[in-house]
């Protein structure tokens, strides 16, 4: 596996939840672009950006992560980025894998290292099979 800086875009409404997480994978040595909205985000996929890895909260104002996801599939935005759904909705995880998601961590039952660590778990076992 090359030896690069993982680069990740993170979409929450919650700006605590934001920061805290921004700071976890920070000190893992990983980029993170935190964003706050549906709409950041697409802006950021739009004016081409790529990420390694796409973290999506579901519940969001104005556009839930599951919109997001549906709209970053069919307009094709960093198709090459592993998904990963972070929420508190598990009824809506069978929604998400609809539109292939790679992973999805349960916010409530999940510490803040323990989130970075299955990130990265899921992005290394993905990359690993693309061999």
């Amino acid at each position: 596996m090359e030896n690069k800086m993982l680069k990740i875009l993170l979409v929450d409404d919650d700006r605590f939840l934001l920061d805290m997480y921004s700071l976890k994978f920070k000190k893992s040595g990983v980029e993170i672009d935190p964003v706050s909205s549906s709409t950041g985000a697409l802006d950021k996929l739009r004016a081409g950006n790529a990420y390694d890895v796409i973290i999506l909260d579901i519940i969001m104002p104005t556009m839930d992560g599951i919109d997001l996801l549906k709209t970053i599939r069919a307009e094709k935005l960093s198709p090459d980025s592993v998904v990963i759904m972070l929420t508190n909705q598990s009824d809506d995880i069978e929604k998400a894998k609809a539109f292939v998601i790679d992973g999805y961590i349960i916010k409530a039952t999940t510490i803040p290292s323990e989130v970075v660590e299955q990130v990265l778990g899921i992005y290394n076992n993905k990359s690993t099979h693309k061999l």
